[in-house]
């Protein structure tokens, strides 16, 4: 039998659920069996989860999902375009100067003109 993924809003809501079955007397491990997960299930869902509402959870499940997609562009060593050319603007930006167009620049000239 293949296991069920559950979204983040189910998650919340089935903690809502036993939470509110533990409240009225009902013991945790029988609240969890009720909805069909383990008890171990409902504590790592509640580590993870435990004060979050709906709208949070999806916001960091994204989160989540955005850093993984960077992690893994860093990894593989590749710069990610829009990233290098920010870098890059703003290192010459910073320096004054732009990059030189070719031996004809006018810095190379002034270089040039400094060892004659």
């Amino acid at each position: 039998m293949p296991r069920k993924r559950y979204t983040p809003e189910d998650m919340i809501q089935h903690l809502r659920t036993v939470e509110l079955d533990a409240g009225k007397g009902l013991a945790v491990l029988d609240a969890c069996r009720k909805l069909g997960i383990t008890e171990q299930t409902y504590y790592r869902w509640k580590k993870e989860y435990g004060g979050l509402r709906v709208d949070q959870a999806k916001r960091l499940k994204g989160l989540e999902q955005e850093n993984l997609r960077l992690k893994r562009i860093v990894a593989a060593g590749v710069p990610y375009r829009p990233f290098a050319i920010q870098a890059n603007n703003e290192v010459v930006r910073r320096s004054g100067y732009g990059i030189p167009a070719g031996p004809y620049h006018p810095e190379f000239q002034k270089d040039r003109e400094q060892f004659k």
